[in-house]
């Protein structure tokens, strides 16, 4: 683990404590807090409705008691406001009011309740010692005041008696010398009056109510008439307040907390690269210069040993910088110039081989335009080359402009092609349609009836390039012979072999083993002491249908991995070249082409392993061949395909080596044996400037990397020499 990491860790760690300790100390706080002010908050109120109240407990159905208790706990700051009495009491007004009997003057005896709900005794009056009392308390006591109060009685409940039931009461009643049995219902009951609030916590999640409980306690206040406490007044505070308050700063906490961490993380991150950037500097320049990027530390540290540490390395990638500055250069203008025509910025020839090879190795869909300009030269002997150009290049962008599907082609002079991936039958037929439209008003500007005529082909992915660009040009004849600016596309019953017929002939060959392996492409060294010493040469495949013609290998194994028998042919040949080597007793090496399909596959590598193990006398001589384009489809796989077979002695090769489809920076994380060119690069490099610089080029890289570069069928002297001279590790004729 890394010094920074370790750092981040220890002081993330240091931080996670602190903030943890005082987040819990400030929520406590703020906690008990809370629960003190809410508690401190509903005494207050309780003493408050006391006082405000006593005045009216001489009548404790008063509805003004109501009134002011309903104002209070519509402020919303309390759960709860309960009124109660401190007995179960009445009067004989509330068992008149209770009964039948009608009238005043009425006076009540021998009052009697079920003794199994309770007793009912009779309260006692103040009297003299209650007068006195009242004075001590300031009380205007009226000596002359003969007003009576109703007498009133104390309900002893039973046991299991429920506050808030109905008891019915006897009792005499007596008028005017009448005397009548009476009964009355009365509810006994303490609370005089009960004002609730439901609790609403709105946005406080449950969780935190469940994880930080609120103690609020229910205060009171007694209320009195004199010496006597005649009720109790309870106040419960409403949590819902509390929790909000103690929700918000302990998220706001949390907050606070992971912004300071955020902000801490970045300061120490910067003092941090500030700190060791010296070191990592050098741990980048030297991971750059181990995968060939050479760099150079520009700000120099200041701590003297790393400070030498550093001129040192870049001194070392600066001596290698200059020849990967001149291969990049060569490479640059070499691949602009092979590649893309400079009139019309159209890619060439070999472009659209290189193309049609992905299509096959993709098995994509799509169709192969031919497309050539009448008269050409005609119409250049009667116009300015600056006319012709002009030409050319208006006919150039009608091909760049039908679509993005279409990639067009200038083969040279007026042949043209195109490719259309993965377009069907329909879409194509509107771009043809649209492509004789444009040349049609391309001919009226021009004042030239044919342009061109266009011959269209389906891909067939068990053909060839030849075969198909010959199949387009066919089309294209066709096309002449309906008239100016017209187009022929072939259907898909213009291919040689119906595919179930070339399925059963190609299972039959790999099952039984019908088909030959050559040896083709002999390498020779280049330096005087190996130009006659044979280094490698390619095993071919050879297979014949049933009446013996010879089948194209490409059709043939496009067709097995269209079926999954190419793991079968692989191993087929793998095995005919070992037997070959141990038969002949031959000393130089052999390249085996291996399909895509075989180098990812698992279970072929383990058997490819075992088959190696057992012939590891002559594992070396084993060089396994995988085409440029092959590589690019799959790179992960295939480095694990070359560790595979590094791990039992044997080599591999790439061959057709184009960097269009593997860059030069990306060479170096293959551990390669050989690299083989694509003949295109070696073919008339006598003549051309950039294909020797970039040969060359490769050559450098090559040695730097420790992998043999070879080039492939240089046929004329003059090519060979210039190869020679650059110092290749072979060639072949």
């Amino acid at each position: 683990m890394s010094l920074s990491k370790q750092l981040y860790i220890i002081i993330s760690f240091i931080f996670f404590m602190i903030f943890a300790g005082n987040f819990v100390i400030s929520v406590k706080n703020t906690k008990e807090y809370l629960e003190l002010e809410s508690t401190t908050k509903a005494q207050d109120t309780a003493t408050g409705l006391g006082m405000t109240l006593k005045n009216l407990m001489g009548n404790k159905n008063d509805p003004e008691i109501v009134s002011i208790i309903n104002a209070i706990a519509n402020r919303g700051f309390y759960k709860e406001i309960r009124l109660e009495d401190v007995s179960f009491s009445f009067s004989e007004e509330d068992l008149l009011n209770s009964s039948n009997l009608n009238g005043e003057g009425w006076e009540i005896s021998d009052i009697k309740v079920d003794g199994r709900v309770g007793t009912i005794e009779p309260l006692g009056q103040e009297g003299e010692l209650g007068k006195q009392l009242a004075l001590l308390e300031n009380e205007t006591i009226d000596p002359f005041d003969e007003k009576k109060e109703s007498p009133k009685y104390i309900f002893k409940p039973a046991k299991n008696f429920k506050d808030g039931s109905d008891i019915d009461i006897t009792f005499k009643a007596s008028k005017d010398e009448k005397t009548v049995e009476s009964k009355a219902t009365v509810n006994i009951s303490k609370i005089l009056v009960k004002v609730s609030r439901a609790e609403k916590f709105e946005y406080v999640p449950q969780w935190f109510i469940d994880l930080v409980p609120l103690r609020l306690l229910e205060m009171k206040s007694e209320i009195s008439n004199g010496w006597n406490t005649t009720a109790v007044i309870y106040v419960s505070a409403n949590a819902g307040d509390a929790y909000a308050k103690l929700y918000e700063q302990a998220k706001g906490a949390i907050i606070y907390a992971i912004v300071a961490f955020l902000i801490s993380i970045a300061l120490l991150v910067i003092f941090l690269q500030f700190i060791l950037q010296p070191l990592k500097n050098i741990e980048k320049l030297a991971i750059s210069i181990a995968q060939g990027k050479f760099e150079i530390i520009t700000k120099l540290p200041w701590t003297t040993e790393i400070r030498r540490v550093s001129i040192a390395m870049n001194d070392m990638s600066t001596k290698i910088e200059g020849v990967i500055r001149k291969l990049n250069k060569n490479l640059e203008n070499m691949t602009k110039k092979l590649s893309q025509d400079e009139l019309t910025s159209l890619q060439l020839r070999q472009t659209f081989e290189t193309d049609m090879k992905k299509m096959f190795i993709s098995k994509d869909e799509g169709f192969v335009f031919s497309i050539k300009i009448d008269d050409l030269g005609e119409f250049a002997k009667t116009h300015t080359n600056n006319e012709t150009d002009k030409f050319l290049i208006e006919f150039s962008k009608i091909l760049s402009s039908l679509s993005n599907k279409i990639t067009p082609y200038r083969f040279f002079g007026s042949e043209f092609a195109m490719i259309a991936k993965g377009m069907k039958l329909d879409e194509l037929k509107s771009i043809v349609d649209k492509l004789k439209k444009d040349l049609g008003d391309l001919s009226l500007k021009i004042h030239k009836k044919e342009i061109a005529h266009i011959g269209v082909t389906p891909f067939n992915p068990i053909g060839t390039i030849p075969g198909i660009v010959a199949s387009a040009h066919e089309a294209y004849e066709k096309a002449k012979l309906i008239g100016p600016n017209e187009a022929h596309i072939r259907d898909d019953s213009d291919l040689a072999r119906d595919m179930e017929e070339w399925k059963s002939l190609v299972f039959d060959i790999i099952d039984n083993n019908k088909f030959e392996v050559s040896f083709i492409g002999q390498a020779y060294g280049l330096s005087k002491e190996d130009q006659r010493t044979l280094l490698m040469e390619e095993a071919f495949t050879q297979a014949r249908d049933n009446e013996g013609e010879d089948i194209p290998i490409g059709t043939f194994v496009s067709i097995a991995e269209k079926y999954g028998k190419i793991l079968d042919f692989d191993k087929g040949v793998v095995s005919k070249v070992i037997d070959h080597i141990n038969r002949s007793k031959i000393s130089h090496c052999i390249s085996i082409n291996l399909s895509l399909d075989s180098v990812v596959n698992l279970s072929f590598r383990r058997w490819l392993k075992e088959k190696i193990q057992n012939n590891e006398d002559i594992s070396s001589q084993l060089v396994f061949s995988v085409t440029a384009y092959g590589v690019a489809k799959d790179v992960e796989e295939f480095k694990n395909f070359i560790e595979d077979v590094h791990s039992v002695g044997a080599k591999v090769i790439i061959k057709r080596f184009e960097t269009k489809f593997i860059p030069l920076d990306h060479i170096k994380d293959f551990n390669l044996d050989y690299i083989r060119l694509a003949r295109d690069y070696t073919s008339g490099i006598s003549k051309d400037s950039s294909k020797k610089g970039f040969v060359e080029s490769m050559q450098e890289l090559s040695a730097l990397l420790n992998i043999k570069l070879l080039a492939e069928n240089v046929k004329e002297d003059s090519d060979h020499e210039v190869v020679r001279s650059l110092g290749l590790y072979g060639a072949s004729r």
